[in-house]
């Protein structure tokens, strides 16, 4: 196969600087403060087992970004997989939902990076502005998320080597972190404090299930920077695939280490057991303070992989003409899309002066958008087995569309876990306020499209993907 780039980017990511971009996107805050949620709710191998569940059906996604990410390596990955499948505007719908799923991480990041701050220095808080859904926001808080925000936007714009090798320190110092909590719970934890093994039956497992597709959520950053890499098209499937792996196994050890040192009856009274649990392990509260330190690499790995990811998508529709053409300039130096990185950047700026409750609003908002997409390149995957059969595939997901049809049964199920009257419903009005206000400007925009098809505006491969 040809390589097709854009030779604006600068091809000069390694193995080890996609892998650790994709795993480190998926290791954020999430493992040092909702581990004890997962254990109460199933047990502790009740937990375990509902992550390698979680993990399997998440894998067959990312088999179906696998394949289409070797087959298509184009900055924008799930924008060109639609296109080719089902034409401009199923594209520009799987385009416009990741682009808010990953805004909000970028914003959930900028609220979550004070809350951690608060952990380690309980004291610091200073300058009441405002109270928003019964929660005072504080100038102190405002300022930590911004300057984070303004710090990572900065090294994004630098150049896509200088991100990956910030990505690459953060990731290890987490692996350290995590693999030091297990070391220090089998040295000195308790088989019996694993009890209950099973909590609540289906329930419990059902319960921990539902949570697993959104630790997940990062893998999915790959495809998008295809046209920075420096690396074999048939690696770029292995690696993303090799990165959920790790992830689960990261998960699980997590799940494992917290069960294994603490008592049901501490975890469930602990505001954040997993540190809780890295204290218990070593017999000194100092550790606790090391884990936190460990969460805090987590939420900039996240954050940075995600102003990565969310950067690309924005100047690939932009490239394609869906969006203004403001967003797909490189810069000439650093060769980055920098208009995009700072538009996302200054926007998640905002984030902090709503406060914490901003944190679930963006969760949840931006986890149906993300799912969304997922189910739309499920369907691409599927589409595209069936058009062109024959087009080159250096990574393939096995010789069978069934890898499609059960991403794709299993996104439209977690999709109808946010609609009303479901367990994991969006919340009226906030987090509906931002996912339908987002597709009202989505539908300007489509709007845009069809009066720029009438007058013959589009790329060549938009006209291209229209005529398959």
């Amino acid at each position: 196969m040809e390589k097709k780039t854009d030779q604006q980017f600068n091809r000069v990511l390694t193995r080890i600087d996609v892998l650790f971009l994709a795993f480190g996107a998926m290791i954020g805050w999430g493992w040092v403060v909702l581990s004890g949620e997962w254990i109460i709710s199933a047990g502790s191998i009740g937990a375990i087992i509902a992550f390698l569940i979680g993990g399997v059906l998440v894998t067959f996604v990312g088999l179906t970004y696998a394949e289409l990410s070797s087959a298509i390596p184009k900055a924008g990955g799930g924008l060109y997989f639609v296109l080719r499948a089902l034409g401009p505007k199923a594209a520009f719908i799987a385009a416009w939902a990741i682009a808010l799923g990953y805004i909000s991480v970028v914003a959930f990041e900028a609220v979550a990076l004070p809350t951690v701050i608060e952990y380690l220095f309980p004291n610091f808080k200073f300058g009441y502005l405002w109270t928003v859904a019964g929660w005072d926001v504080y100038a102190s808080w405002v300022l930590i998320g911004v300057v984070g925000s303004l710090f990572i936007t900065a090294i994004n714009h630098r150049g896509i080597k200088e991100a990956a090798f910030f990505q690459t320190l953060l990731t290890i110092a987490i692996f350290l972190v995590g693999m030091l909590l297990l070391g220090g719970s089998l040295v000195n934890g308790e088989t019996m404090l694993l009890k209950p093994f099973f909590k609540d039956g289906w329930a419990g497992l059902f319960s921990v299930m539902l949570m697993t597709p959104f630790m997940f959520v990062g893998f999915d950053v790959v495809p998008q920077a295809a046209d920075e890499m420096n690396i074999p098209f048939k690696s770029i499937g292995r690696i993303l695939i090799l990165s959920v792996v790790l992830a689960v196994l990261f998960y699980v050890a997590v799940i494992f280490g917290v069960s294994y040192v603490l008592p049901l009856n501490e975890i469930a009274n602990s505001s954040l057991p997993t540190a809780d649990a890295m204290a218990a392990a070593f017999g000194n509260p100092f550790f606790a303070k090391v884990l936190i330190i460990g969460g805090l690499a987590g939420i900039l790995t996240s954050w940075n992989a995600f102003i990565i990811g969310g950067s690309r998508i924005l100047y690939a529709m932009a490239k394609e003409n869906v969006l203004p053409r403001w967003f797909a300039y490189i810069h000439p130096k650093y060769k980055t899309p920098s208009n995009s990185i700072w538009f996302i950047g200054i926007l998640s700026t905002f984030a902090p002066f709503l406060g914490r409750p901003m944190l679930v609003w963006l969760v949840d908002a931006g986890g149906l958008t993300i799912t969304i997409a997922y189910f739309m390149v499920a369907w691409a995957f599927i589409v595209l087995r069936k058009k062109e059969p024959d087009m080159p595939r250096p990574f393939q997901a096995g010789r069978l569309p069934i890898v499609g049809w059960i991403a794709l049964a299993f996104t439209i199920g977690f999709i109808l876990l946010y609609m009303p009257g479901m367990p994991s419903q969006l919340v009226w009005p906030y987090e509906w306020a931002i996912f339908l206000g987002w597709w009202v400007i989505g539908i300007v925009f489509l709007i845009r499209i069809n009066r720029m098809k009438k007058s013959g505006q589009w790329t060549a491969e938009v006209q291209e993907a229209e005529e398959l």
